[in-house]
């Protein structure tokens, strides 16, 4: 990255496979945890929305390839299904760990499988601890498609990632990613305000910055600011910056097509609504169907 394009995470790290881990201090991912709670705490929309699609389309085994904490791939869990969750970051896991060892005496969380993973190696990751593993659905859900940043500007490594995904589906297999309304943020500056994933107990205060490069924008920088320091365990200021790629709705779509060869069924929703239905949504949710052959 050139030096005219430096733009500063608050929490920095590199891990074994060279994305950057913005989680790697630890305290990003202490604040994160606290910010979107527990699986009970998690919108009653987003639950139905996710297990609705998933029986519908007869789904069993589904990967979490960005797991973070756990928090989805638990829910899925408690919903009846058979879940992989992998993640870039050792200080995520370590929650998602330590989550399944408090859920031991529950026979649901006996198989749950959770490894570090990365998406440039995905297919490979998956094979050296699951030989001969697909899966019915694949899910990268929370804006977590963005932290993958363009460091050589052509997206190539954020097509790459994407035909990986591809690959560790089963044919008529099911892709659920999203991403924030970056269109909405390029051009006003501000992050559309309401969560659709948490019900967050403690106060929050996101500051949105666009770093525009040659004309182009090249990165969103959010602030969080968490007051959680009513419930006693976290003294420091639970302050913290998280960049995206800010994922257009029309290149995002095309990228998406292209890495299932234009032959999957494209759904896209709004806040988990239809499309047309949401004006300013807070993000977009592609749901990707697989060819069958």
């Amino acid at each position: 990255m050139s030096a005219d394009k430096v733009f500063h995470s608050r929490s920095q790290g590199i891990p074994s496979e060279g994305v950057k881990d913005q989680y790697a201090d630890g305290k990003a991912a202490r604040v994160w945890k606290k910010y979107i709670g527990d699986s009970n705490q998690r919108t009653k929309n987003y639950r139905d929305f996710l297990s609705g699609l998933l029986r519908k389309h007869g789904c069993v085994r589904v990967l979490d390839v960005a797991c973070g904490t756990g928090i989805d791939s638990m829910m899925l869990l408690d919903e009846g299904f058979e879940v992989v969750s992998v993640d870039a970051s050792d200080k995520m896991l370590k929650h998602a760990l330590k989550a399944r060892w408090e859920k031991r005496k529950d026979p649901r969380y006996d198989d749950w499988v959770i490894e570090e993973a990365s998406w440039q190696t995905l297919p490979q990751d998956v094979q050296a601890f699951l030989p001969g593993a697909s899966f019915d659905a694949v899910i990268c859900l929370g804006n977590s498609f963005a932290h993958l940043l363009d460091e050589f500007e052509d997206q190539r490594t954020q097509r790459m990632c994407l035909r990986n995904f591809a690959t560790v589906l089963k044919p008529g297999g099911l892709l659920f990613i999203d991403h924030r309304n970056y269109d909405a943020m390029i051009d006003s500056g501000a992050t559309p305000g309401h969560s659709i994933y948490y019900n967050c107990m403690y106060p929050v205060d996101i500051k949105t910055s666009v770093l525009v490069v040659r004309g182009k924008p090249e990165l969103v920088a959010l602030d969080y600011c968490i007051d959680a320091a009513e419930d006693g365990h976290e003294t420091e200021k639970s302050e913290f910056r998280l960049c995206y790629y800010p994922h257009k709705l029309d290149s995002f779509t095309s990228m998406l097509d292209e890495a299932f060869d234009n032959r999957a069924k494209h759904n896209i929703y709004a806040d988990f609504q239809p499309l047309e239905r949401v004006r300013n949504p807070a993000y977009y949710i592609h749901v990707m169907q697989k060819a069958m052959r």
